[in-house]
């Protein structure tokens, strides 16, 4: 018994035939439904290659750096293709150097918000797909319905009715193939939201963490100028008290 491979124009049929049946707007349809797919496979390659995860070296990091132990800190950060870890690691290096909240907080933004900024494009084409889909098909229903009815009052009420319910299937038929395309990316993109307010809301709470530690040396220079103005107070004072007792 042998197997036939099935041809090009074989596998290309069902494509013929919906777009036979929903003419233009069935072909914009099928256009976006390809767009969205490889919108979602870009979308699953990135997230397995740069999204920010929180894994348990990463807790065990913060942990650590709460706890005083910078070198053990910034060694569980170390070696990792996690972009967050690279995030950490630079906060915990800078604030360990001296810098305060108020003057990392503009650089330390910048650079969480890059960790989404994949994400944030292949969102909003998943987004309008899902909004645009279930409208263009509606607009190939419209314009069906006036294709068949446009007939039936050419026909002057000879119409046949076995065609004229053809036509209305044809036509509901895009209506039907636009509510197929948004319902799984509008899905995809739903879950994608959820992901990046979950991560978002985990890199804020580490970074708040990571800042509420008091690091030693890290004095403000208002306390520092202000015990140095009481140290040269007390100096003077001191001064004086001798001056007045030799004399």
């Amino acid at each position: 018994m042998s197997l036939s491979t099935p041809t090009t124009g074989e596998l290309l049929a069902p494509i013929t035939e919906l777009l036979a049946m929903g003419g233009p707007v069935m072909g914009v349809l099928l256009a976006i439904s390809v767009l969205g797919l490889g919108t979602a496979l870009y979308t699953l390659v990135i997230s397995l290659l740069q999204a920010p995860r929180l894994n348990r070296r990463i807790r065990d990091g913060v942990d650590q750096w709460c706890d005083g132990e910078d070198d053990a800190a910034r060694r569980s950060l170390s070696g990792q293709r996690n972009p967050l870890a690279g995030l950490l690691a630079f906060v915990m290096h800078r604030r360990s150097q001296g810098e305060t909240e108020s003057s990392l907080r503009d650089e330390v933004a910048r650079r969480a918000q890059r960790l989404l900024l994949p994400f944030e494009s292949p969102l909003k084409i998943l987004e309008v797909i899902a909004a645009l889909a279930p409208l263009i098909g509606l607009l190939g229903t419209v314009m069906g319905m006036m294709t068949a009815f446009d007939a039936m009052a050419n026909a002057q009420g000879q119409a046949d009715p076995a065609e004229l319910s053809g036509g209305i299937y044809e036509a509901l038929s895009t209506t039907a193939t636009g509510l197929a395309i948004a319902i799984p990316f509008a899905a995809i993109a739903a879950w994608m939201e959820f992901r990046m307010r979950r991560m978002q809301q985990h890199i804020n709470d580490l970074l708040v963490r990571i800042f509420r530690r008091e690091v030693p040396g890290n004095q403000p220079r208002e306390a520092v100028t202000a015990t140095g103005a009481q140290q040269h107070s007390d100096d003077h004072r001191q001064e004086n008290t001798q001056r007045h007792a030799m004399a």
